[in-house]
């Protein structure tokens, strides 16, 4: 026993020993949360207050169920296999296994993964004859499993209007759809044993029987289900039920956007009346002055438990803030950093680049690639081999090489268009017998298919012709317009990440272009565009090659914020701190969504071990477009003293009180944006032969004036007045193709 507690402080100590109640673990980041949770469990069995069969273990991911079973075999000689230690969607997968029958499900039912849920719902809805246009398939199966976690079965659910009542009727026929076929999705697996356990009286009571002690990991990441699922287990907290031992972090609840319900602890140390409130505060990971810039911003949150983390470990190296021109300056300042990291010895598989929103990750990329330097994309996928770019590629080699059948096959029924795999399936038919590309193949179709299909060949026909006199930017903006892509995922419910890396495609030209010259001067002789289209799909192919390390190799992390929870490195870049990206806009219109956003930032600082990189820009591309940056207020938020500046620091800009006021989106006119200086305006000598007041014709926009312009070298712009269809629009000055028109 002197073994198992050697080495735990205090509150470790206090956590751990805890006689039988209810207790809540407030565990700051890196204060040994995982290694309190598999103590508690091998301290109850070698006490004797319960068997090995007699814990029940929740956690939230497969990683940390592997790792926690592993700590208690080293701990001491136990057969774990008996032991109910896993996900909250394993562990009811289980229950549900050894109650099939009760739970109305065959023995051998299967379990659909969030890819064939959907595939699922598209198929009920193609029986069905629905408009998928009117009811998305992944909007409607976000509807469904926001339900199910909020325990609602469709007569339960409240339908306000014809849109909804027909959204329920859609949750009920996939029900039916699911039970005839023996499958259940992951929010069924919580939702089914939750219902079983409530209905079935001896099957509930034998758990809470069974069921001593129940210990929770990451408390603040459960749902409102969860959360009652747990309670019937413990028989909501009555005397003689079993004893909930919930471990959490109220700073670093992140997934409100999934269900998570931070509300869940407080509601816990209430209706339990939980008398033993435990906080872990001492850090191991990081050193004196990162932990203090955490807690400086954190203090800032309103609804918190509280905590102040702390270490023995000293204060450390300060933290480095730089100050970019461009989001182009800062990837290459931030690859430069690496590499004389590298250089003096520190590994790049304890380097990480962190970034709030995915689309980032392409500039970054971009840098690395060219700078030989090799990384990889934890937990998601490298921009341009990214679904929606992806398609858009697929678009843009379509019209630079029609009888491209890659390309063909991955858009012509993307978004759908009516076209079957039947009708494919005809297509490729004719294509062998006549010898010839897909495209070419389509007018010896006749029939529906061949009807579908010949109003592909128009789309790609009209693409083809509207593009050939635009800039590369312009070319892939048309595109991703005319195509369909920008409305198909501003129809998901979820499409705002997959329209950011489209907008990030867009600027991805405009630095193509830039930086291989491909961009004219309206002086300057016309290249021709398929030309810099083929150039620029020939660089897209290669960075999506193979340059990403393999498994292994040592290389550069990078990732989301979200992706970043639970794992810590010795150097961290954090980049992007602008306003309206850093805390996103979106929070400004979400409940407690600064709070979350916060939520976040602390998380992203206390990845870090040693040493830590803030950075932002003071202007970055946006949907091809550069645009004028205020530094994040969570700068603001981290006290002087724990600072470095690497650029001499610009002066500090005070920020409004009222929320509607914080942000600047180009989207809102209700967003104020605060005051800043206005950048510098060109001469009339600098814009290329051109004027303020001069008036142009542009091949997209028709004819204009120009009312103002800023910025310098490649980032130089002019402001465009044209007629009432195009409005007034800025253009770069380094590809936009602007002709003066006299008079």
């Amino acid at each position: 026993m002197s073994q198992l507690l050697d080495n735990l402080n205090p509150e470790q100590l206090a956590a751990v020993t805890l006689p039988p109640q209810h207790a809540l673990i407030l565990a700051g980041a890196g204060s040994g949360k995982t290694r309190v949770l598999t103590t508690r469990i091998a301290w109850l069995i070698q006490s004797g207050f319960c068997s090995p069969q007699g814990i029940l273990a929740v956690t939230f991911t497969n990683k940390a169920a592997k790792e926690m079973v592993t700590r208690l075999s080293a701990m001491f000689p136990i057969n774990t296999r008996g032991m109910w230690i896993g996900t909250f969607h394993g562990l009811c997968n289980r229950f549900l296994r050894a109650h099939h029958r009760d739970a109305g499900l065959p023995q051998l039912f299967q379990i659909l993964d969030s890819g064939d849920q959907l595939a699922s719902i598209k198929r009920l809805l193609k029986t069905l004859n629905v408009d998928d246009e009117k009811f998305p398939p992944r909007e409607l199966q976000h509807f469904i499993n926001g339900k199910k976690e909020a325990g609602l079965r469709p007569a339960a659910v409240e339908a306000w209007d014809d849109f909804t009542k027909r959204r329920v009727e859609l949750y009920a026929e996939y029900e039916a759809q699911c039970q005839r076929e023996a499958v259940v999705d992951f929010p069924e697996l919580l939702l089914r044993s939750y219902e079983l356990l409530q209905r079935n009286e001896p099957i509930r009571r034998h758990y809470q029987a069974r069921f001593r002690h129940i210990l929770v990991d990451e408390f603040q990441d459960t749902n409102v289900l969860q959360y009652r699922w747990l309670s019937l287990l413990a028989d909501g907290g009555h005397e003689g039920g079993a004893s909930l031992f919930c471990v959490g972090d109220d700073d670093q609840s992140i997934y409100g956007f999934r269900g998570a319900e931070i509300g869940n602890m407080r509601d816990f140390e209430r209706e339990y009346k939980v008398s033993s409130v435990i906080r872990l505060e001492q850090n191991y990971r990081s050193h004196g002055n990162i932990l203090d810039a955490a807690n400086a911003l954190i203090a800032n949150n309103s609804k918190r438990l509280g905590k102040s983390l702390w270490t023995d470990r000293g204060a450390g190296e300060p933290i480095r803030v730089y100050e970019a021109f461009t989001d182009t300056d800062e990837a290459r300042w931030i690859v430069e950093e690496i590499q004389s990291l590298v250089r003096e010895g520190t590994s790049r598989a304890n380097i990480a680049l962190l970034y709030r929103s995915n689309a980032q990750s392409r500039v970054l990329e971009h840098q690395l690639f060219s700078s030989g330097v090799a990384y990889r994309v934890y937990g998601g996928l490298r921009f341009f081999e990214r679904q929606e770019v992806k398609h858009a590629l697929a678009y843009l080699r379509l019209i630079n090489n029609p009888d491209d059948d890659t390309a063909f096959n991955r858009v012509v029924n993307f978004p759908t268009r009516g076209i079957g795999a039947r009708s494919i399936e005809a297509l490729v038919d004719a294509s062998r017998v006549f010898n010839t590309p897909l495209y070419q193949t389509v007018p010896h179709l006749s029939g529906k298919p061949g009807t579908a299909l010949a109003q592909f060949v128009m789309l790609i026909e009209r693409l083809r012709k509207e593009t050939a006199s635009l800039p590369l930017y312009e070319v892939v903006a048309h595109v991703i317009e005319v195509s369909g892509l920008r409305a198909h995922y501003q129809a998901e419910k979820e499409g705002q990440e997959r329209l950011e890396n489209l907008d990030e495609l867009i600027n991805a030209a405009v630095n193509f272009s830039t930086e291989a010259g491909a961009g004219q001067l309206p002086d300057e002789p016309v290249v021709e565009m398929n030309s810099v289209l083929a150039e620029f799909l020939a660089h897209a192919s290669l960075e999506a090659g193979d340059h990403q390390a393999d498994p292994g190799m040592e290389a550069v992390q990078l990732m989301t914020v979200h992706a970043a929870k639970g794992l810590e490195f010795d150097v961290v870049f954090l980049s992007g701190l602008e306003e309206g990206l850093f805390p996103h806009e979106n929070s400004a219109q979400a409940e407690d969504g600064l709070e979350e956003e916060r939520r976040l930032m602390y998380v992203a600082v206390t990845r870090a071990r040693h040493r830590l990189y803030l950075s932002f820009t003071q202007s970055r591309m946006l949907h091809g477009q550069v645009r004028y940056n205020l530094r994040s207020r969570f700068l603001e938020e981290i006290p002087e003293g724990l600072t470095k500046w690497l650029t001499p620091p610009s002066p500090r800009r005070s920020f409004v009180s009222e929320p509607s006021a914080r942000y600047f989106s180009p989207n809102s006119s209700k967003q104020a944006m605060p005051s800043m200086p206005p950048p510098p305006l060109l001469r009339s000598r600098d814009l290329g032969g051109l004027s303020i007041g001069q008036n142009v014709t542009h091949a997209r926009f028709g004819d204009g004036v120009i009312v103002a312009a800023e910025g310098s070298g490649n980032d130089a712009r002019v402001q465009v007045k044209f007629g009432a269809d195009a409005g007034t629009k800025w253009l770069m000055l380094a590809v936009a193709k602007l002709t003066p028109v006299s008079g």
